[in-house]
């Protein structure tokens, strides 16, 4: 697409400007940019200096307008408009997840519940086409309304699917014509949620749920999340909860969370460790989901295990009888006998059981696991710091980490002995934090102008409000020591971050679950365990940079990341500027409108401020 400028000029000297008429445009522009400079600030504030407010006027707009007409003039003056742009997927792919191609899985010969699982290995061959939103796709409400209510166009769940649920949290949904509707926290009188969130705190002995933070919980690992209802409730009481649940074609508990604006991935419980480090989370939580924890001789729980911080806890809810899927027969509900064994080997002891619901307590002591009673599991060797989607491990992680710390010994901030452990001096982890909330300061009052700009239907003023609301779900894709991720908590935005560190890259992954955040490790040489249009806001720090050292397409890291992007979504690049500038030519490419800032301090870095527009097939 040209723009207007561009059109106009057409019209005055035809489809094919002589050389003279290109270099008098420039001219003119290049005068146009001058004389507007002295009447506005620069494009963006530099990120080494002290923060100042940035204040966004119609010369700041003009001059900015005047930049983009020119560097369009320079791209058509080489021939850059010569690039056709990338062509539309097919509606199949629609709700496409690559890597989880379940009849090549089963080609391949992966059976017994593996053609499930990730093979990013068998799904090589790449399609460069755009994923379009459904039919009836609209962009979802703003947050916290779109917490409880979702357009049904934009997940993949029919009525039937709806009605034959068997999830606890069904009652609380209501399907109406194009409208998904959660009941909200001030409508909850007898919900089952809240009441299930206070059963669980008296289990551990709490006189409240609102006393999960001071017990030292502050993350969850919620397994098969169902509707999200009680993930939304936790993330409520200042709680990072994190939904994990398989890949499904349809009616998807991840996409139905991530739509409603709560934090999810993909991933399974079948033969492989999932994304995480050990030591990770407080509590990991199973509610009627669907996976026999005393089976393969307890390779799950071992999973569990790695993954919960000593003194956490592991919630488990499970109905009396469940039906297996592959066979009319049942299996025998989950009992405190039949997971006695294993429970015992895993040195956790059974805190409370109430009917259905079971909750076990992880030890703090690391030698319970190398005393010499038999049948103990054995410890493994060497960490699991890079470890990416490998086989469940038989064996216990974790006991020889420094960072074997009760969770009721951690503070809410790291101090500097828990930052040492970390490899990190204070001083520098400071300039860190420092860096980040002087760049969240220059981001939102990049986006505020464009977003209202861009949307003049939308409610602004002539000096608008910043749209706190307008972007929730944020992925950082370089995440770093995750200073971004705090910034936004410490100023209060309405958002929450997947913090992703990618492989090859220092594994600070630890680290930013010891800060109370979520993340995950992944190759960016592979797409992300996410459906499509799942993310409003998608951040990338030296990552195009990162990702050419690994020798991985920079074309196709830009369409996995308009992929997983909402129509009308913002993407945020930082990079040198020959990275940019490439980058800035795929994105015109794949139809994003995008913006390279100057950040004025002198240093060879740029940002590319890019929006994907909505497009339809």
């Amino acid at each position: 697409m040209r723009s207007p400028l561009v059109n106009k000029l057409s019209l005055i000297f035809g489809p094919r400007p002589s050389l003279k008429c290109i270099l008098l445009c420039l001219v003119s522009v290049c005068v146009l940019i001058v004389l507007l400079s002295p009447f506005s600030s620069t494009t963006f504030d530099s990120v080494t200096s002290y923060a100042k407010p940035d204040i966004y006027t119609n010369y700041r707009k003009l001059k900015e307008q005047a930049r983009n007409d020119y560097l369009e003039l320079k791209s058509i003056s080489l021939g850059a408009n010569l690039i056709k742009d990338v062509g539309l997927c097919g509606k199949e792919r629609e709700n496409y997840v690559p890597c989880y191609n379940v009849s090549a899985n089963l080609l391949a010969g992966h059976k017994d519940g593996e053609e499930f699982d990730r093979h990013c290995e068998l799904s090589q061959e790449h399609q460069n086409c755009l994923v379009c939103p459904p039919k009836e796709y609209k962009i979802p409400l703003t947050w916290p309304a779109g917490r409880d209510v979702i357009w049904s166009g934009n997940v993949k769940l029919t009525k039937d699917q709806f009605l034959s649920s068997g999830s606890m949290t069904k009652r609380l949904m209501l399907l109406e014509e194009n409208q998904i509707a959660f009941h909200s926290e001030d409508r909850m009188i007898v919900d089952g949620v809240k009441d299930y969130s206070h059963l669980i705190a008296d289990m551990i002995g709490l006189g409240s749920d609102t006393e999960f933070l001071q017990a030292g919980v502050r993350s969850v690992l919620d397994i098969g999340c169902g509707f999200g209802s009680f993930g939304a409730h936790l993330l409520s009481l200042r709680l990072m909860a994190l939904c994990v649940a398989p890949y499904e074609p349809s009616g998807s508990q991840v996409q139905l969370a991530l739509e409603r604006g709560l934090p999810a991935v993909i991933g399974n419980f079948i033969s492989k460790q999932l994304p995480f480090p050990s030591l990770s989370y407080d509590m990991v939580h199973c509610a009627q989901c669907k996976i026999i924890w005393d089976s393969k001789d307890g390779l799950f729980l071992i999973e569990i295990d790695r993954l919960l911080k000593p003194g956490g806890y592991f919630v488990l809810t499970s109905p009396t009888t469940q039906q297996q899927d592959s066979t009319t027969s049942t299996k025998k509900g989950i009992t405190s006998s039949s997971l006695e064994g294993f429970t015992k080997k895993l040195c956790w002891s059974l805190l409370a059981q109430q009917e259905e619901t079971f909750i076990w307590q992880k030890t703090t002591d690391s030698q319970c696991y190398t005393s010499s009673s038999q049948d103990k599991i054995p410890v493994c060797k060497g960490n699991d710091m890079q470890l990416y989607y490998q086989p469940l491990a038989r064996c216990i992680s974790g006991t020889m980490s420094h960072r074997w710390v009760p969770i009721h010994s951690k503070s809410d901030h790291l101090n500097s002995t828990e930052l040492e452990i970390h490899g990190l001096h204070p001083d520098d982890f400071f300039e860190d934090s420092n860096f980040w909330k002087l760049a969240l300061r220059n981001y939102w009052s990049l986006l505020s102008p464009l977003i209202f700009s861009d949307h003049p239907k939308r409610p602004g003023d002539d000096d608008p409000l910043p749209p706190y609301n307008m972007v929730h779900n944020v992925m950082d894709m370089n995440a770093h020591y995750g200073g971004l991720s705090a910034a936004l908590m410490e100023a209060r935005k309405a958002v929450w971050v997947m913090n992703v560190v990618p492989l090859g890259a220092r594994n600070t992954l630890p680290l930013i679950h010891d800060r109370g955040f979520s993340g995950v490790l992944h190759n960016w040489c592979e797409p992300f365990p996410t459906y499509p249009r799942t993310y409003d806001l998608l951040h990338a720090n030296g990552l195009l940079s990162h990702t050419a050292s690994q020798k991985c397409s920079m074309f196709e890291l830009l369409l996995e990341m308009d992929r997983i992007l909402r129509p009308e979504g913002w993407i945020i690049l930082s990079d040198t500027l020959g990275t940019i500038e490439k980058a800035r030519t795929l994105a015109a490419q794949i139809r994003w409108e995008a913006r390279v800032v100057d950040l004025q301090n002198g240093s060879d870095q740029r940002l590319l401020v890019c929006q994907k527009p909505f497009v339809r097939k």
